[in-house]
């Protein structure tokens, strides 16, 4: 607690006197202040409109975004107090900063005894090449862990199986998530001990676990001196996914050929069939908050995600909840404004009139509706290294804003009191979750 005192207070305090400056600017600048803000808001409106249309209606919407941007810019600068605006942004930026340090926490898991034959698989092109980096099968090796290499053309599965059926008793994955789902589903399966090796680009499900993605080698302790968690895993038409399944907009641009070498451009090329003024209704349904198929893209996720926020957004706050996370994205509003709406259930089912194009984990895939999502709770015994978070960042954190300040208020002057794990999944929901996880393949 008391390491996390400083920051809290370092938070509090850059916030209110970079709130405070801003209400000094805003009021001896009236009315000149509204130019500056209305010219930002018209250039964030031009780019969005741009980014909607192709070709020379996209040049002119992002010509007119710039230049109405940097009228801003100049507008500031001949008000002559440029110094002053930026430092509050660099107040704020500071403030979140040294908030994310204040909810930043160490969890203490129960202690568990290390596997005896623990497997650890990695894919030497993952996270471009960190395993060979950070030789991450001699450090395995050097532990007890056999390192098992996936080689082009290589079925995972089949290899963690019949390191299974060779007596593993503990099994680790060092690549990206697509990955980590496959482990991970066959560990649940048979009952033993898991560990996620942040050796991918991303390593969302490291992150949301609470493993440090920047210590890869220190991942591996998770075998020999780490505490264990239950969580939960999800499925799709049988499936098993840790992190999200991704259906419209994002789903059509991973189809693309072009995508891993170009992501932003591919997404952006992709926007105008989802979104522009000629594109068509989605052929998605689903019962729920905007299921009538005008979502331009939808997101279900093992466990519901913090978006929008401020801090640790886009995380999510704990993998033991019971519950699928969907967000469907609409922007068929007045203005084309984009609405997120979010909402939690045990189960889920999207339907269609044809195959659906689908980014599980970040891989493409084609799916035959309807396609039926379920979560089986408390079926994955995940170890984590005694020197990792142990928790996702945004597992403390208040969803509101006044309770997110009102945490910050108890951390920097309340008692010394550290933070408790939310309650795992009881013995008899893990049974049942257990029991629902079907053989693969």
């Amino acid at each position: 607690m008391r390491v996390r005192r400083l920051p809290a207070l370092a938070a509090l305090l850059l916030a209110i006197a970079s709130v405070a400056l801003a209400v000094a600017l805003a009021i001896g600048d009236f009315p000149r202040g509204l130019v500056v803000v209305a010219g930002v808001l018209l250039a964030a409106l031009a780019a969005w409109y741009a980014v909607r249309l192709r070709g020379a209606a996209r040049v002119i919407g992002l010509v007119a975004a710039v230049a109405l941007l940097c009228a801003a810019v100049v507008a500031i600068v001949l008000e002559g107090e440029l110094l002053l605006e930026l430092l509050v942004f660099a107040g704020l930026g500071l403030a979140l900063a040294a908030a994310r340090g204040a909810f930043a926490v160490h969890v203490r898991l129960e202690p568990a005894p290390p596997p005896q034959r623990p497997v650890m698989f990695f894919n030497p092109r993952s996270g471009g090449g960190k395993a060979e980096r950070f030789h991450l099968a001699d450090e395995a090796r050097r532990r007890g862990i056999e390192p098992v290499e996936l080689r082009r053309g290589d079925d995972l599965e089949t290899l963690v199986r019949a390191a299974v059926g060779d007596g593993a008793d503990g099994l680790a994955m060092a690549g990206g998530d697509g990955s980590q789902a496959i482990v991970a589903a066959v560990a649940a399966e048979c009952g033993l001990p898991y560990a996620c090796i942040p050796a991918g680009t991303r390593n969302h499900f490291a992150l949301d676990l609470g493993v440090d993605r920047e210590d890869v080698v220190g991942a591996l302790e998770a075998f020999t001196r780490g505490g264990e968690r239950r969580v939960d895993l999800a499925a799709v038409n049988g499936r098993v996914f840790v992190n999200n399944v991704s259906l419209g907009l994002y789903a059509d641009a991973v189809q693309q050929p072009g995508y891993r070498e170009a992501k932003i451009r591919t997404l952006l090329e992709t926007v105008p069939d989802v979104l522009g003024p000629g594109a068509q209704p989605s052929h998605l349904r689903w019962d729920g908050p905007n299921g009538d198929g005008s979502a331009a893209a939808l997101l279900v996720s093992n466990n519901r995600y913090r978006l929008g926020r401020a801090v640790a957004s886009g995380t999510r706050p704990a993998l033991d909840r019971g519950v699928l996370g969907m967000a469907a994205i609409d922007a068929s509003g007045p203005a084309a404004a984009v609405e997120v709406h979010q909402w939690s259930a045990p189960a889920f089912e999207v339907r269609s009139d044809a195959p659906v194009a689908a980014g599980i984990d970040g891989e493409a895939t084609t799916l035959t509706p309807p396609l039926r999502f379920t979560l089986r709770p408390g079926v994955l015994r995940v170890r984590i290294a005694p020197d990792h978070p142990g928790a996702s960042p945004s597992a403390f954190i208040p969803d509101t804003p006044w309770g997110a300040l009102t945490e910050l208020v108890r951390i920097a002057f309340g008692p010394a009191s550290g933070p408790t794990m939310p309650t795992e999944p009881s013995a008899a929901r893990a049974a049942a979750g257990a029991a629902a996880v079907p053989p693969r393949g």
